[in-house]
Parts: C-alpha cells; sequence; structure tokens
C-alpha cells in the first residue's frame, strides 16, 4: 500500500478530529487539506513501519495550534469592522488634496522655466500681471503669453479640470 493510499484510508478519521478541533465543518475541512498539504510536502520525515495515523494526528494538531494563534494575532492586531466605519471621511478630502496637488506640481516641473515663473507669480502667488511683469523684468505681453502657454500646457497635462 502507498503512502497517498494510506492517507486517502484515514480521511474519515483525519476528518473527523479536525472536527473536534475547529468545531465548524469548513474549519475542520481547511485544517484537514492544510493538514494533508503539509504530510504531502514532508512525506520523507514519515518512517515507514510506523504509525502514519498518529503522525497525521501531530500535523494536524500543528497546525490547529498555528491557526489558533495566527487567529488571536489577528485579534490583537486589528480592531472589529465596526471601528472602522468611520475611518477616513475627514481625511478622504486630504488625500485626494495632496494627490491632486503632487500632480499639479509634476506638471509645474514640465513646464519650461519662463512660463513656470509666469504661472507661479500670477496663478500662485497671486501677482497681478503688472507686478509678475515687473519682477520677471519682462514686457506685460510677453507675461501674458507665457501665461497663456502655460495653462495651455497645464490644461493638456491635468485634463481639462484645470
Amino acid at each position: 500500500m502507498t503512502f497517498e493510499d494510506e492517507l486517502i484510508g484515514l480521511l474519515p478519521r483525519l476528518r473527523r478530529f479536525a472536527r473536534s478541533l475547529a468545531f465548524a465543518a469548513p474549519d475542520a475541512d481547511d485544517l484537514c487539506q492544510t493538514a494533508l498539504e503539509r504530510a504531502l510536502k514532508s512525506r520523507d520525515q514519515w518512517q515507514p513501519g510506523t504509525r502514519l495515523d498518529s503522525w497525521m494526528y501531530r500535523i494536524m494538531r500543528n497546525a490547529w495550534i498555528d491557526t489558533a494563534r495566527a487567529t488571536k494575532r489577528r485579534s490583537e492586531t486589528f480592531v472589529n469592522a465596526e471601528a472602522g466605519e468611520s475611518v477616513g471621511d475627514t481625511g478622504d478630502r486630504a488625500i485626494e488634496a495632496r494627490v491632486e496637488l503632487a500632480n499639479v506640481g509634476r506638471a509645474m516641473a514640465m513646464l519650461p522655466p519662463e512660463q513656470r515663473e509666469a504661472v507661479a507669480l500670477v496663478l500662485v502667488e497671486g501677482l497681478a500681471y503688472k507686478e509678475a511683469a515687473a519682477v520677471l523684468e519682462i514686457p506685460m505681453g510677453t507675461l501674458t503669453s507665457r501665461l497663456v502657454r502655460g495653462r495651455e500646457a497645464l490644461m493638456r497635462t491635468l485634463g481639462e479640470a484645470a
């Protein structure tokens, strides 16, 4: 009789043992499957002539202990679902604003320096055209054309929402 045949013969007993550990049928089935997978992976550790059922029960018990520990860790690490229902209500807008600001920053970085300066002074800093032209030491018409080209480039990059 092969190792696999002996495992198949043990299945009803293994399922009963799993059910006694896990109580719920789906959990018992998962436990049984985990134990069988571990046994198949470690079959070279089983010594023919010894009791396969005892070896399998040990594997299943250890798998159950691992599952119980993991469940306990999850319950200590995570809060229940109801505690998270209000999380993010106020932070959503802030996160979206940061993402959008990062997008604008990347789009601004793609502009040529002269357009970036004009856009920054007028649209970001709020300077009047005349003041911005004076700061940049350029004629008002040049400032206006740089702003137009800069806005168009930003709208292409960011989409029509800009």
